[in-house]
């Protein structure tokens, strides 16, 4: 259920132009790959990526280079930017690997917020989330944003709450994005997203003002402290566009069948889960849409500066460069004994080996997976991942064309574009919307104490979150408390209202659970 407190309270902290943005509908993918310009550039890289954007993608591509591109994967014919993450593969039983299909590509978002925004610059390059983490060091689900504390702030935990795993199921509410931060094992998977799993992350957007790149590719860009909006750290007061990309895989193909996902560096909890960008605009340009691309219904065609191709047409941009000899005997989309590149499967929680870039050799043996038991694969074991039941979003910039950050239209209803279908249910402040079918879930939370009223006031708000085994239920109350005032003369009383929030707790005795506050 939508609170209209919740949605009031969130759209209060968007500031001017927080609604709007543009969708960059990258429906087809210009190659899968190991290329990687901007970690291991002038090498084969580590391990695969789906690559979309300006066709002369290298592995030692620049600026100039993407600026003298052919074509574009992408819809607008002015945007030959690179965007690449890794793909996602299923690991048979047998160890047999092949690439899980995407539907509709890939969608990168360039969402305005903050202000005084500036276009990225000539040369501009940044990835975001560590291809080596193998575990989450926050509390799961994320706290409300107004109960952050610094911990949660630190640019290490922004960068992990701005990865998401969104389970799909058109048939019930969107779940919100990044609401999830790891990939859900794949027996969530087959009980809950009938329609696949879109991938998610959010780019830092606060920038020094001064570097194109870092050692790291990272320490020139930090993200705001509520990781899509907010505050920018000092000394990276510059705000860019936020960058989000989104990838929806088929992974509800493989419903029932024996075996698990992994992502092409080797991971299979997602939290290794990133992305990189190059830019690839003319500066002015994209400083005029920054300016001017403003419809919050985030639509291309909303914006009178673009050229747009059709689907067909990007889909006939493929890369400009020959692939690079070493890769020729590379069959990243399998069925192949192993993922290419002869990446290891690493399950954490300790972080990953690094991968070392320049292998040439196809895999010689297949992937083994790990005991049924769970305890050990191969040297490392796999890390219990908490379960998340399927929760829609209560608020978002685009809130009122539809659940989480993707949306397709402003007039709801389920529609599909170029083959990627978006949930679009429309919202209100008034109303509700309830899911069309119940699908099991693999937790269920406890009931909400929302359901009795205290004798003191009403409860405005719950949420719950399950840390280390325990279920926590957050309940806000709203009170109403009368101060008397005396004043010395006449003697008279006035009255102040004030909010008092008060937390609650209950024994779940079901579950055997108590939630400690």
């Amino acid at each position: 259920m939508k609170s209209t407190t919740h949605i009031a309270a969130a759209m209060a902290l968007l500031s001017g132009a927080a609604d709007a943005f543009w969708r960059m509908e990258c429906h087809s993918r210009l190659g899968l790959a190991r290329l990687d310009p901007i970690v291991e550039p002038g090498e084969v890289a580590s391990h695969a990526h789906v690559i979309h954007g300006g066709s002369n993608f290298a592995e030692d591509t620049t600026y100039e280079d993407l600026r003298d591109s052919d074509c574009t994967s992408c819809r607008v014919t002015q945007d030959t930017s690179a965007y690449w993450t890794p793909s996602l593969h299923f690991v048979y039983e047998n160890g047999t690997t092949e690439l899980v299909n995407q539907v509709g590509g890939m969608l990168a978002y360039y969402l305005l917020y903050g202000e005084n925004i500036t276009a990225f610059p000539a040369g501009f390059q940044m990835l975001a989330g560590d291809t080596r983490l193998r575990n989450f060091s926050g509390a799961v689900p994320d706290p409300e944003k107004s109960l952050w504390t610094a911990e949660d702030k630190t640019q290490h935990n922004l960068g992990q709450k701005a990865l998401g795993f969104n389970c799909l199921n058109y048939a019930k509410t969107p779940e919100g994005s990044m609401y999830r931060h790891f990939l859900p094992d794949k027996e969530y998977m087959d009980a809950n997203c009938a329609d696949g799993i879109r991938a998610e992350i959010f780019f830092p957007s606060c920038w020094n003002g001064k570097d194109l790149d870092s050692t790291n590719h990272r320490d020139h860009m930090k993200y705001p402290d509520l990781v899509n909006d907010g505050t920018c750290p000092e000394g990276f007061e510059t705000r860019v566009p936020s960058l989000f990309y989104e990838t929806i895989w088929n992974t509800a193909a493989y419903n029932g069948v024996g075996g698990q996902f992994v992502w092409a560096n080797g991971d299979p909890t997602g939290y290794g889960y990133h992305g990189d960008f190059i830019m690839g605009w003319e500066v002015d340009f994209l400083q005029s849409a920054v300016d001017t691309c403003t419809d919050p219904s985030g639509e291309i065609e909303a914006c009178p500066l673009f050229n747009i191709i059709t689907e067909a047409e990007a889909a006939k941009c493929t890369l400009k460069n020959s692939v690079v000899k070493a890769l020729s005997d590379d069959d990243c989309a399998g069925p192949a004994d192993g993922l290419c590149g002869n990446v290891p499967i690493q399950y954490g929680p300790a972080y990953a080996s690094k991968l070392n870039p320049g292998g040439t050799a196809p895999p010689t043996s297949a992937v083994s997976l790990p005991a049924s038991s769970g305890a050990e694969a191969s040297t490392t074991s796999i890390e219990a991942v908490p379960t998340l039941s399927y929760k829609a979003p209560t608020s978002a910039v685009t809130d009122k064309y539809g659940g989480g950050i993707s949306v397709a239209n402003v007039n709801g209803g389920d529609v599909s574009v170029g083959g990627e279908r978006h949930n679009t249910l429309k919202t209100t402040s008034s109303s509700s919307t309830t899911p069309a079918a119940a699908i099991p879930v693999v937790t269920s939370a406890p009931a909400s104490v929302a359901d009795s009223e205290s004798e003191a006031g009403s409860i405005i708000a719950t949420s719950t979150y399950t840390s280390a085994g325990t279920v926590y239920e957050v309940a806000i109350e709203e009170v109403e408390v009368y101060v008397t005032v005396e004043a010395a003369a006449p003697a008279r009383k006035r009255y102040a209202h004030a909010h008092a929030h008060h937390m609650h707790h209950r024994r779940d005795k079901e579950h055997g659970l108590l939630g400690r506050y």
